[in-house]
């Protein structure tokens, strides 16, 4: 009986061992995101990309004070704290304002409208 609470005990601290973690990945993956957005002017592909690779470098970082430590590393830990990140990066951009000085808006008609406007162009065939 007593090996049976041991091990929900442990259990309950790796599982909160895990949520410190996504904790951690996703605040570092916040102020990734929010700095990438501003230097990008607001692409998307660059706000979350700022905000999983500032959750990867904290949650490398961790590890390796823990490995340094004697402790262990644990892939487990970093996937969680880069979770954090993907999770925020991705929010970030879901809630995000769409308008703004900041915001890049792609306008895919104006593609349209250049080849059309190139392709209407006379071509010169006097030579």
């Amino acid at each position: 009986m007593l090996l049976f609470f041991v091990q929900f005990s442990v259990q309950g601290q790796v599982e909160e061992d895990k949520a410190l973690h996504f904790a951690a990945g996703a605040v570092s993956g916040a102020a990734g995101g929010l700095i990438a957005s501003k230097i990008s002017k607001r692409n998307r592909f660059w706000t979350v990309t700022g905000s999983v690779a500032a959750s990867l470098i904290a949650g490398l970082t961790k590890e390796a004070i823990d490995k340094g430590n004697g402790g262990k590393w644990d892939n487990g830990d970093l996937a969680a704290t880069v979770l954090g990140g993907v999770t925020v990066g991705v929010s970030i951009e879901l809630f995000s304002k769409k308008s703004g000085k900041y915001y890049v808006r792609r306008d895919k008609s104006s593609k349209k409208k250049k080849k059309k406007i190139n392709s209407a162009d006379p071509v010169d065939d006097e030579n």
